[in-house]
């Protein structure tokens, strides 16, 4: 079944109407659109072959919005394995049309259902096992595994012929199907979480029953899960997931054991285990008794396996580790953003910011849970932010530029500083650079950060201008560039004439300095004015100043536009500088 969420592909604009209906059904998927052929796309790209076929390498489910002939043609040099082949499907430009072409074993033919059913339409399935059989044998529905698909294509072709199958175990959607079952059939079907050797009449399925239970740290976890299941007799297959107190959520050993059986791992808070552990059961026990909602065949004091009478599906039971991402998405176009970045994003389930930053993000908010609130509710959106992981979720806090610089990430990590809660200890915290605004206004005009430099923040509301006034002048006489942030408010207009007058004592009247105000937006402006000019009316809170040190150079160019930069060597006599057909002397 698809586990990986897919790509899809565009070659134009008309495409993306039905892409974004697709999208809504397909939670995390990427919209891939040809470069200068389309606009408000995830990815853009400019060789169709080879961005499908790197997509297809990874296992990425590919949806082409395109003529089936195309991807057929593109993808036909790498068909070798069709047990590995991730779903590949073509729809039609205007909707009208749905057709699997690759992936049988990936769930291609039930992607291709869902998607014609978001579209209104019926899907064009081939399949003649799928379509005489009611069901598809070699791709078992989420909560089952096949132990044996090598033995399926005989004993599918065998059905078809007229053979009748005896169904032993319970699974509805195998009962509930064309198939010709018969107890007497000659073909056998086991549905069972025990370890057994099929053979080439019997297809053997694992239904996902078994809840493993862990309560504390355990040391060599993997083989000794391993070890019990097979002094058990159960099949590792039919594991379901890892379950643990919500106390023991970063210990990275239950995450390696999950990992190592491919399942997820999920938590319970006190509360949702208080009435089974008043009852005398362990901690263990108890998580394994909310997960499968029977008593243990197997228990120690850190362990507990538990089988429940149908198939497990962690999604409702628990909760994942909470994940809580501080990321910084560049100074303002999506160009900026990096793709650890859009990653997060697609895979977050809530975005926590000011709703400016938040606009910013356009179609990756799709289907998210907005938390927005005011630029200066810091702490309140931190605080949001940690409880909202603390229940499971994936979580996003937006910030502009770097989140790391005057940003989201340290008022995150302050807020756990001061108050500590035991409940946010189980949270995963990370955090995903972006692009300053410093770095940005630097590359639009030339290279002014080119040596030492620093940034001061002229807003006053979290530190005493003093403060701010010390380090302005202790940058100045040690030559810093300096990238001021924050430099004007609609109640803050003084400082900026304040900090002009401070560089003043230490910087001649000429000094270059660089205002670029909403940069990657609509509106960008980026100029260089002398410092003699600078005054609160340049700048306002969107603007960006960065003022160059006593050897910052500007570079006159031929069409009236100016570079600024910072040489990297301090040397006393003159460089010769060849730019164009002119030799400028510095």
């Amino acid at each position: 079944m698809m586990n990986v969420a897919p790509a899809i592909v565009i070659l134009g604009q008309n495409s993306v109407p039905v892409a974004r209906k697709i999208m809504s059904i397909l939670p995390g998927a990427t919209l891939y659109g040809l470069e200068n052929r389309t606009s408000g796309v995830d990815v853009t790209f400019t060789n169709f072959g080879e961005t499908l076929r790197d997509l297809f390498a990874q296992g990425t489910p590919l949806i082409g919005i395109c003529a089936a002939g195309i991807l057929i043609r593109t993808l036909a040099p790498m068909l070798c394995d069709k047990q590995q082949e991730p779903p590949v499907l073509a729809v039609a430009e205007d909707g009208s049309a749905v057709v699997p072409l690759l992936g049988g074993l990936g769930g291609v033919n039930d992607l291709a259902r869902r998607i014609a059913e978001a579209l209104d339409i019926k899907p064009a399935i081939t399949t003649t096992g799928d379509l005489r059989l009611g069901t598809t044998l070699l791709s078992p529905p989420p909560g089952y595994h096949l132990a044996n698909p090598d033995d399926a294509k005989k004993f599918i072709s065998d059905l078809l012929a007229g053979a009748q199958v005896k169904l032993e175990g319970v699974a509805p959607w195998l009962s509930n199907s064309k198939l010709p079952i018969d107890p007497n059939g000659d073909l056998t079907i086991q549905v069972t979480e025990r370890l057994v050797t099929p053979t080439a009449n019997c297809l053997v399925y694992h239904p996902a029953t078994i809840a493993i239970a862990i309560s504390d740290i355990i040391d060599d976890a993997i083989p000794l899960i391993q070890q019990l299941l097979a002094d058990a007799t159960l099949a590792p297959a039919s594991v379901a997931g890892i379950f643990a107190p919500i106390t023991t959520a970063a210990d990275p050993a239950i995450h390696a054991l999950a990992s190592a059986l491919k399942v997820p791992a999920r938590f319970f808070t006190s509360n949702q285990l208080e009435n089974l552990l008043s009852q005398g059961y362990s901690p263990a026990q108890a998580a394994a008794i909310a997960a499968t909602g029977t008593s243990p065949s197997f228990s120690s004091p850190d362990i507990a396996i538990a089988i429940s009478p149908q198939p497990i599906d962690p999604n409702t039971i628990g909760q994942p580790r909470g994940r809580l991402a501080i990321i910084g998405t560049g100074p303002g176009g999506s160009q900026w953003m990096s793709p650890e970045v859009k990653e997060i994003l697609k895979s977050a389930t809530d975005l926590v910011g000011y709703k400016t930053y938040l606009d910013l993000i356009g179609s990756l908010a799709d289907g998210k849970q907005r938390h927005e609130s005011d630029n200066r509710e810091e702490e309140a959106r931190a605080k949001m932010a940690l409880d909202l992981a603390a229940s499971g979720r994936y979580v996003a806090v937006v910030s502009s530029g770097d989140p790391g610089i005057y940003a989201m990430a340290t008022a995150v990590f302050e807020v756990c500083d001061r108050f500590s809660l035991p409940e946010w200890d189980s949270i995963d915290i990370h955090v995903a650079p972006g692009i300053s605004a410093m770095q940005a206004a630097a590359a639009a005009i030339g290279a002014p950060l080119g040596h030492d430099f620093c940034a001061i923040s002229l807003s006053d509301i979290l530190k005493p201008w003093s403060a701010i006034a010390q380090r302005i002048a202790a940058a100045a006489e040690a030559d810093f560039v300096i990238a001021f942030y924050n430099p004007v408010s609609k109640e803050r207009t003084w400082q900026l004439a304040e900090a002009r007058n401070i560089l003043l004592r230490y910087r001649t009247p000429d000094t270059p300095v660089v205002l670029a105000r909403n940069l990657g937006r609509p509106g960008q402006t980026v100029k260089a004015i002398a410092l003699e000019q600078l005054a609160p009316d340049t700048a306002d809170m969107r603007t960006i100043i960065l003022v160059g040190s006593t050897k910052t150079r500007t570079i006159k160019r031929s069409d009236g536009s100016i570079w600024v930069y910072t040489p990297r060597r301090y040397l006393e006599s003159p460089v010769i500088y060849q730019t164009g057909s002119e030799l400028e002397k510095h």
